[in-house]
């Protein structure tokens, strides 16, 4: 797994693509602070290599709690600026810091 965060000058948002290798999965999808925890719109996109890919534009000097939705399952990104522990899902979350 792979963050890559693209800070624009033009504009107070970070250009943020997250990179999966999942080639068993059917469906991968970024959940988080930033879209609600609602997979629509924020499925990414899978490549000939089996690795899923998606670049979304996120507010700068912003601090975001996400996971991936991988087919049902949900999973934390191994590199992540930190870990979050969440009441509500009962779990730790991956924290995405702009």
């Amino acid at each position: 797994m792979a963050i890559k965060k693209q800070y624009l000058k033009s504009k107070p948002v970070c250009k943020v693509t997250f990179t999966v290798p999942a080639e068993e999965a059917k469906k991968v999808a970024v959940v988080g602070d930033f879209n609600n925890w609602n997979p629509k719109g924020s499925t990414l996109k899978k490549l000939k290599n089996g690795t899923f890919k998606g670049t979304f534009d996120l507010p700068k000097e912003n601090t975001f709690e996400f996971r991936y939705l991988v087919d049902s399952t949900y999973i934390n990104d191994a590199e992540a600026d930190r870990y979050q522990w969440n009441d509500y899902a009962g779990t730790e979350n991956a924290v995405l810091e702009l």
